[in-house]
């Protein structure tokens, strides 16, 4: 169990196991999974409950700055090192010394700066912009992306030697359409935290609203799940429940044929689950039958 990670599902058990097979190793650790699937918050998690938590969890998001400003943030710089460049400035790699540096977006990041970063990572030394001496660090790295980077390795986007050095120990954080049985856990949870701050918040969801939010996709994954509560709570006022009536459009018209069947002879029922699963595993591979099978956990069909 971590403190923060929602979820009993297969998948996440899965994620839970792995992770905590490294909370106490400074291995370096890769997290992927699409936008909003939870990698920061599993990334606290790791340094939380490690030998580094009394050290800093520094994180930073490589996609959203651009390169020079990066390299500037992560190794520092020196005075006049460049244009605005006012005084000595240490970078977020001495920051996380003794903790955890998280590199949110690695996948973002130019050849040259993955160049640095390989050598920092690998060797425990960086150079500060404009300086012409290393620096030592003991800092444990984290990294996360939404991109496939072993595909853009193949396609010459990502150095090889870094993706190599950064996936010592992968994670795939599962999305929310594939874990649909956390759906109401999670929603709780927000509602939860919605009624610590907020007192006149709903004490809960109707069925209807809850039946929506599992046949729903959620592209946006749990970060879209948890802001729709907080709408819907905003919609709602001071009134009992959630209601259907308060969701956004696209969550209301979810097609239904896409949630769990509620009536119908057992048999029956569990095939047309099989059906939808299988269609949908194959839709999302391009019909590539043995990795929807690896997806399902079944032998190919």
């Amino acid at each position: 169990k971590f403190e923060g990670i929602i979820g009993r599902s297969r998948g996440m058990e899965q994620v839970c196991t792995l992770a905590g097979k490294v909370i106490d190793s400074d291995v370096t650790v890769l997290l992927s999974g699409e936008t909003g699937t939870g990698k920061e918050v599993l990334a606290r998690c790791i340094h939380g409950e490690g030998t580094r938590s009394a050290a800093a969890f520094v994180p930073v998001n490589c996609g959203a700055m651009a390169e020079q400003l990066l390299e500037s943030e992560l190794f520092g710089h020196r005075r006049g090192a460049f244009t605005g460049a006012v005084g000595d400035r240490p970078g977020l790699f001495e920051a996380a010394d003794g903790g955890t540096l998280f590199l949110d977006e690695i996948g973002e990041t130019s050849p040259a700066l993955q160049v640095r970063l390989l050598r920092a990572i690998q060797e425990g030394e960086i150079r500060r912009v404009g300086e012409d001496r290393d620096r030592r660090g003991d800092v444990r790295v984290i990294a996360a992306t939404h991109r496939h980077l072993k595909e853009e390795t193949q396609a010459g986007r990502f150095r090889e030697d870094l993706y190599y050095r950064l996936s010592v120990f992968p994670i795939h954080l599962p999305p929310l359409r594939e874990r649909r049985e956390d759906i109401p856990d999670l929603a709780l949870h927000f509602l939860e935290q919605r009624q610590q701050r907020q007192a006149n918040s709903p004490g809960g969801f109707t069925a209807a609203t809850m039946d929506a939010f599992c046949r729903y996709d959620w592209p946006g994954n749990i970060r879209e799940l948890q802001n729709e509560v907080e709408r819907g709570a905003l919609l709602a006022g001071g009134e009992e429940r959630i209601d259907a009536l308060h969701l956004s459009e696209q969550i209301a018209d979810s097609t239904p044929g896409a949630g769990l069947p509620r009536s119908g002879k057992m048999k029956e029922v569990i095939a047309q689950v099989e059906r939808e699963m299988i269609a949908q595993a194959l839709q999302q591979h391009g019909g590539n039958r043995t990795r929807a099978a690896a997806d399902l956990g079944v032998s190919r069909w």
